[in-house]
């Protein structure tokens, strides 16, 4: 048993205004390039106040004799997380499907800078709620998604995996369904997602559909997959396009081209790359999201 104590790791993004100043330099300019396209830099530097507020916040709130780190988004797949973390998800409810293919059984905190503006669906909580979550927690099993290699390699995401070209122009691959039916497809890629990638992803490509099959809950151990805009053709066919996934199912997919990836809840430079030939299977992974609820 470990005698560390626990280590509190906050996440988040840069916010826009970051992002601005890091491209125009000052806000004089920031504030011009918006100006130029309607739109006003106050509201731009109150959703920042309101993310640095709610940092702090969270910084105060971790007891004093803890460890803490805190670490950038885009720094996710260099930074290697402990048994003993727990992680603090400061932002949209996306940010905490970015970790989530990072950790192992870690608790994940979702606190909102802005509630009413985002959806709230993984980042639950108030900054001023932390303190008491951080030693008093329930938490709920998400379940998530895995895309696995021939080659051994593997790849989890929370909402949804994505296998097709770099680009999303035409991918051609050999498609095997947990019922071995097989079909040669040329389409726009393959989307796989769990439950809490239904209310995403998934949902748009369902709503637009006939016949698509039901999504997943939560925490319901299934995943649906759906296969876009796929070109029926003398050597491809567009039969197999949807279905569900529950258990030890998996979706086989045979790659036939080249630079066709696989990536996981929108971080497409953190991907699986596949070369001619080379297989994927895709389903419901081992591994949960620990979410304090």
């Amino acid at each position: 048993m470990s005698t560390l104590a626990p280590r509190a790791v906050v996440v988040s993004r840069r916010s826009e205004l970051d992002e601005l100043l890091a491209r125009h330099g000052t806000r004089a300019a920031a504030d011009y390039y918006l100006r130029q396209r309607g739109r006003d830099l106050d509201e731009v530097a109150k959703r920042h106040a309101a993310l640095d507020t709610a940092l702090t916040a969270a910084g105060a709130a971790i007891p004093a004799d803890w460890r803490r780190g805190h670490i950038d988004r885009e720094d996710l797949p260099r930074f290697l997380f402990g048994p003993e973390d727990i992680v603090i998800a400061v932002g949209q409810d996306g940010l905490v499907a970015n970790v989530a293919k990072y950790l192992d059984g870690q608790p994940v905190i979702g606190v909102d800078p802005e509630p009413g503006r985002n959806p709230g669906v993984l980042v639950r909580h108030s900054a001023q709620a932390l303190r008491g979550l951080l030693t008093k927690r329930d938490t709920e099993q998400r379940t998530m998604v895995s895309a696995r290699l021939d080659d051994g390699q593997e790849l989890l995401g929370l909402n949804e995996v994505y296998f097709g070209h770099v680009g999303h122009q035409s991918a051609r691959y050999t498609v095997t369904t947990q019922n071995g039916d097989r079909e040669r497809q040329s389409s726009s890629g393959v989307v796989v997602g769990t439950g809490t990638g239904a209310t995403g992803w998934c949902s748009s490509i369902a709503l637009e559909r006939a016949g698509a099959p039901e999504l997943p809950a939560p925490l319901a151990h299934e995943v649906c997959w759906f296969v876009r805009e796929a070109w029926p053709s003398p050597a491809t066919g567009a039969t197999l396009t949807s279905g569900r996934l529950g258990g030890d199912e998996r979706l086989e997919l045979a790659c036939e081209g080249e630079r066709l990836v696989v990536f996981a809840d929108g971080l497409e430079s953190d991907r699986l790359e596949l070369a001619w030939g080379q297989r994927v299977s895709i389903g419901v992974a081992q591994r949960r999201l620990n979410l304090v609820v």
